[in-house]
């Protein structure tokens, strides 16, 4: 569990400073869009109000609320599900990027009323429209990872708590 532990608050931590540094310390709120590495990486101002692609946004407070209990629930469950994962290294570094992404945009929400993304990539000739964070990334990568990685075996010498 230290494992998980670590890395949901590292990822907290890289989401929250990258969030604090890119809008509030370069502004983005006001400039709207930074070009980086155009097309490949720009910094675009995006309030997300809903879930991925701006799903359910209708911006009531009920809405906002929820989502946040959602988030609290998911992650609540995950570190429930992590103690019958001890050893396993995998789904423990997949469980913390779950549950320290899920709930820095937990933060958001509170703070702002809405989830602060910022980062937009395209290429190739195609623009992508949509606009993400550091903290969506975690938590894609960490469920993909916990499809993965979950229930395997665990590390020689690290004991597992039997499933019940």
């Amino acid at each position: 569990m230290r494992r998980f532990w670590i890395t949901a608050v590292a990822t907290f931590g890289i989401d929250q400073a990258t969030k604090l540094a890119v809008v509030h310390g370069m502004n983005l709120i006001d400039r709207g869009e930074i070009d980086v590495l155009p097309p490949f990486l720009v910094f675009r101002m995006a309030w997300n109000y809903g879930i991925n692609f701006g799903l359910l946004s209708h911006g009531s407070d009920v809405a906002r609320w929820g989502l946040i209990a959602v988030a609290l629930g998911i992650s609540a469950w995950i570190v429930w599900w992590m103690r019958s994962e001890r050893g396993n290294r995998m789904a423990e570094l997949s469980g913390g990027l779950l549950v320290g992404g899920a709930l820095g945009n937990v933060i958001d929400r509170i703070a702002y009323g809405a989830v602060a993304d910022f980062l937009n990539m395209s290429c190739c000739g195609i623009e992508n429209p949509y606009a993400f964070n550091v903290a969506d990334i975690a938590i894609f990568a960490g469920a993909i990872g916990l499809v993965i990685f979950s229930g395997g075996k665990p590390v020689a010498g690290k004991p597992t708590r039997p499933r019940r």
